[in-house]
């Protein structure tokens, strides 16, 4: 183990409150969080839009499946950008690198929203597009993961209040990109949101990330990176990293099953279910707009009440109860085969508690699984294919499977992922102990 690992902090140490320096950090961070998943659903909503203007291709659906294809290309890109940067972050510093992310983010949202059409400039615009997400999904990969590595190497004492923070600005971004389409449609019409509005919601990204940028320049590095200065120790320093990585291999594997099985249960509730309510059963809207909205603010409110009290327990036990729950819960799914909007918000709102439980832990859980030293590369690595298998396909798997019938096997597959990410999840602590928490 490096000199630079830090051990776990005793249950008198967990009993500690963060300072105002500590909250001052943990609020540069978290920030950032919410814009990215902010503009993450900002695209995805807005896909009907982007694709008339920058993927003409005949007709309105043809067109949305081009700019929903390009929303899929940052989900491949989350990977790369996990291994790249996650191992320049244990070796050049987080901070570094956490600047580079918020940066990536609101260049890409600006950038979109200030772009000509593919009428005016002609191929340059999806290029300059294709361009912005990957982009956006290279910062994406790295964001989540070390962010959350960040602020538990500031915050150490408190890791139950920094997950219901992440948790709470997770929830906010994705809860205030809806709000704020729903806002503008109010105050503009629906041909000048079609042709210049939807720009209105990319730029206020874009803005608002220079504020969050400079929030960021004010962090202190956690991670001891001056002898990495030097060429020689630099290139020691990075065998060393990817060297670790492998013999803390099977906490990655178990990072790739805690991140997939609890993203595709989320996506199969905040965009799944939603789109077969639309999609496939002809929900009213309305209706199902305004249940994901209440579904979002109590999952936000939920992660606000969880910062609280997470730390009264020890976090490996609430991660094991809160994923066994997740079993049986994601069989709630087969209640909805038919409509019946009121049937669609039980389902909804059923699986709500297990699910909030679940997204607001996972990520520390995976940070307590690896050494300080290695926590950007081997999260990164984990992270990102944990979320491109398993939780960008989630939603398109919901879909065919009910088009084809074998709506039934949806929830076996998650059950399975969950009881699997589980047992890993023992079989690493066992082997190689944990780093945060108890």
């Amino acid at each position: 183990m490096s000199a630079q690992d830090v051990a776990a902090p005793s249950s008198a140490q967990l009993t500690g409150k963060a300072s105002k320096t500590e909250r001052k950090n943990l609020r540069a961070l978290s920030w950032g969080h919410a814009l990215e998943w902010y503009d993450w659903a900002i695209f995805g909503l807005l896909s009907s839009y982007l694709g008339g203007h920058f993927f003409p291709a005949g007709n309105e659906l043809a067109s949305t499946l081009n700019a929903l294809a390009v929303f899929a290309v940052g989900f491949v890109a989350r990977p790369i950008g996990g291994i790249i940067f996650g191992s320049m972050a244990d070796r050049l510093g987080r901070r570094k690198v956490m600047i580079f992310a918020i940066a990536a983010v609101a260049a890409g949202s600006f950038v979109i929203g200030v772009t000509p059409g593919y009428e005016t400039i002609g191929a340059a615009a999806p290029i300059l597009v294709v361009a912005m997400r990957l982009l956006q999904g290279l910062s994406a990969g790295v964001e989540a993961p070390l962010g959350t590595a960040f602020a538990l190497e500031l915050v150490p004492n408190r890791p139950g209040y920094v997950s219901g923070i992440f948790g709470f600005f997770n929830n906010l971004g994705n809860l205030l990109a809806p709000l704020s389409i729903f806002f503008l449609t109010q105050l503009i019409t629906g041909d000048n949101l079609a042709e210049w509005g939807w720009r209105i919601p990319f730029i206020i990204g874009g803005v608002f990330g220079l504020i969050v940028l400079w929030l960021r320049t004010t962090l202190p590095e956690t991670l001891d990176v001056g002898d990495a200065r030097e060429a020689n120790a630099e290139k020691q320093q990075r065998s060393s990293v990817w060297g670790d990585v492998r013999k803390y291999w099977l906490s990655v594997l178990a990072t790739v099953f805690i991140v997939g099985a609890i993203q595709a249960y989320n996506y199969t509730w905040i965009a799944g279910l939603p789109n077969l309510a639309r999609a496939a059963f002809q929900e009213d809207p309305a209706a199902v707009f305004g249940i994901t909205t209440g579904f979002g603010i109590l999952m936000t409110l939920g992660a606000l009440f969880l910062s609280k009290v997470l730390d009264r327990f020890a976090m490996s036990k609430v991660f094991i109860v809160a994923r066994i729950l997740a079993i049986p819960t994601i069989f709630l799914s087969l209640l909805y085969t038919q409509p019946g909007i009121g049937t669609f918000a039980g389902v909804m709102f059923g699986g709500a508690i297990v699910l909030l439980l679940n997204m607001t832990i996972f990520v520390t859980i995976s940070n307590s699984l690896l050494p300080q030293h290695i926590r950007g590369t081997g999260l990164g690595l984990g992270y990102g294919f944990g979320v491109a298998l398993f939780g960008g396909t989630a939603s398109y798997l919901l879909l065919w499977l009910q088009s084809e019938g074998m709506f039934w096997m949806f929830p076996v597959y998650i059950a399975t992922l969950c009881a699997i990410s589980v047992v890993l999840y023992v079989l690493a602590k066992n082997r190689n102990g944990i780093f945060v928490g108890k």
